[in-house]
């Protein structure tokens, strides 16, 4: 089992935070987060790119060589593998590996649970030490059918997932369901209105990931900030000084 693997553990979730850049991975690190995850959604918005759309294969692979050689262990979200070719798919996740990427996010954009699931043979044949984080987009796009999401799980893990993600999954009956099935871990997606990061502790939950969540949260506190002094206000909360900024760790 890898270092990695291993902070996937039950009652004890790994909860991961998601940088955008090289300032964010290293003040989550700075944190004590042992593991730091990429978010789709800050890498394309940072470039002026949609997310989603396989256009950030460059921009992903960057910030993943910024990040490979950090201290700490980088899982990184890669859309769909930017490619409908899984052997394309399988090159791409070798590059991560060796830029030093432990962990690998793809996402089946409810696309053919058969296609996806040969993306996941393909990187598991390219990179064999990358822990495969196989997402299913049924409760995030689709209309959340139980029986679906756990047709297309099966088909992943037989594909050699590490482990099977559910974003937008947060009713408690149903994360306790998936987590009893699968014998790999279960990945969900933290929700402000959903169950707390120990409730999901004790349904089954080993890991949950921040997603856009903190990227969004930056972005109103900067504007809340902007609109306080515009206002009058001196601004409130913590605020990392320059130096910590400009020389972290």
């Amino acid at each position: 089992m890898t270092a990695f693997a291993a902070l996937h553990r039950p009652g004890e979730p790994l909860l991961l935070p998601c940088a955008w850049d090289h300032a964010s991975a290293l003040a989550f690190a700075g944190q004590g987060f042992h593991a730091v995850g990429t978010t789709s959604l800050g890498v394309a918005a940072a470039a002026g790119l949609p997310d989603g759309a396989s256009a950030t294969r460059d921009e992903t692979l960057r910030l993943a060589l910024t990040l490979g050689s950090a201290p700490f262990l980088l899982s990184v979200d890669a859309e769909d593998g930017f490619s409908d070719d899984p052997d394309e798919v399988g090159e791409f996740a070798r590059e991560l590996a060796a830029v030093g990427a432990v962990g690998i996010n793809l996402e089946d954009a409810l696309g053919p649970a058969g296609r996806h699931a040969e993306k996941i043979a393909a990187v598991r044949a390219a990179a064999p030490g990358l822990f495969v984080n196989a997402r299913t987009d049924t409760y995030w796009s689709g209309d959340g059918d139980p029986a679906e999401t756990v047709r297309r799980l099966e088909a992943y893990r037989e594909a050699g997932a590490d482990g099977v993600f559910v974003p937008g999954l947060t009713d408690p009956a149903r994360i306790a369901s998936l987590a009893a099935h699968f014998d790999v871990p279960l990945n969900v997606l933290y929700s402000p209105a959903g169950p707390t990061l120990a409730h999901l502790a004790d349904l089954g939950v080993r890991r949950v990931s921040l997603g856009s969540l903190l990227y969004r949260r930056a972005l109103g506190a900067a504007l809340e900030t902007a609109a306080g002094i515009r206002a009058g206000r001196a601004p409130e909360g913590p605020t990392p000084t320059y130096d910590e900024v400009r020389t972290p760790g």
